[in-house]
C-alpha cells in the first residue's frame, strides 16, 4: 500500500513539475511578442563579422550590419561603420556582438598604442627576459604587479630590499604587438604598462637602482593592495603595591627598592 502511494505521489510531482514548465514557456513567449509587436520599428546596427582582439584598428572587413528591434538596443550601440573607422578596440569583441562606443577608443593622429593609453595615464616600457616577462605568458590587456629589489647598504654590510611597488597595472603591448590572438607563450623583450605620472616616476627609479620582477594577476582579482597587518596588542604594565603607611611614631626608610619601616621611641 506505501509503495503505490510512493508511486502516486511521485507521479503527481512529475506532472506538476512539467505543467508549470509549460505555463512558463508561454509565459515568456508571450511577453517577448508582445514586446516585439508592440515597438515593431527595426534598426541597423554594427556588429563584429569575427572575433576582433584587443587593440585592433577596426576596418570594413571586421565588422557587418544587422537589423534589431530598438526596444532590445543596447545603449552606445553603434549604426554607422563610419563612426568607428579606424579607431582602435579597447577590449576583445566576440563574433556577432554589437559594437559600443564605450568599447572603441578614438583613433586620430599617431599610433595604435597612443589610442589605448587612458586620459591622465602614461605608457612606460621596461625591460624583461624570459623570467622577468613571466616566461612569456604576458599579453596586452593582462595586468600585473611590480616588483622591486634594489640593495640597501649601511656601514656594516649590504642586505636586499624587496616591495611590491605598484599594484594592478595593465598590460599595454608586448615587444611592438598592442594586440594579438595568440595564447602561447612568446618569449620577448620588453613591455609596455599603462601608469599614472606618479608610479612611472617610481617605475623608472627602482629599475635604475635596482631590478624588476612582474607578477601576472588574475582578471577576476579585485585586490589593490596588501592589508597592512595588525598592530600588537600593549603588554599591561605592572604596578608595584605601595607599603601601607603607618600613622604612629615610624620612620620609613627608602633604600633603592626595598622599604623599611622602623618605629621611633615615643
Amino acid at each position: 500500500m506505501f509503495k503505490k502511494r510512493g508511486l502516486l505521489l511521485l507521479m503527481l510531482s512529475v506532472v506538476i513539475a512539467i505543467g508549470a514548465a509549460w505555463v512558463a514557456n508561454n509565459y515568456v513567449t508571450n511577453q517577448l511578442e508582445a514586446a516585439v509587436s508592440g515597438n515593431s520599428a527595426v534598426v541597423t546596427v554594427v556588429a563584429a563579422a569575427m572575433r576582433i582582439p584587443y587593440g585592433t584598428k577596426l576596418e570594413a572587413r571586421h565588422v557587418k550590419t544587422m537589423e534589431v528591434p530598438e526596444s532590445v538596443l543596447p545603449p552606445g550601440a553603434i549604426r554607422d561603420f563610419a563612426e568607428v573607422d579606424g579607431k582602435i578596440v579597447k577590449g576583445e569583441i566576440l563574433d556577432g556582438e554589437i559594437l559600443l562606443t564605450d568599447r572603441i577608443a578614438g583613433g586620430g593622429d599617431g599610433s595604435t598604442l597612443a589610442s589605448l593609453v587612458a586620459p591622465n595615464m602614461r605608457a612606460v616600457t621596461v625591460r624583461v627576459n624570459d623570467v622577468i616577462g613571466v616566461a612569456g605568458f604576458l599579453l596586452p590587456g593582462n595586468h600585473v604587479d611590480v616588483i622591486g629589489t634594489r640593495l640597501q647598504r649601511s656601514k656594516i654590510d649590504a642586505r636586499a630590499i624587496t616591495k611590491t611597488i605598484i599594484y594592478m597595472v595593465k598590460v599595454l603591448a608586448v615587444d611592438q604587438t598592442a594586440a594579438t590572438d595568440k595564447n602561447e607563450p612568446v618569449v620577448v623583450r620588453a613591455v609596455t604598462l599603462e601608469l599614472t605620472p606618479k608610479d612611472a616616476e617610481e617605475l623608472v627609479k627602482w629599475e635604475e637602482e635596482g631590478t624588476l620582477q612582474l607578477a601576472l594577476r588574475n582578471p577576476t582579482d579585485t585586490l589593490v593592495a596588501e592589508e597592512p597587518a595588525p598592530a600588537p596588542a600593549p603588554r599591561p604594565v605592572k604596578r608595584r603595591a605601595r607599603a601601607p603607611v603607618d600613622s604612629g611614631n615610624n620612620v620609613i626608610l627608602i633604600r633603592g627598592t626595598q622599604v623599611q619601616n622602623t618605629k621611633t621611641k615615643g
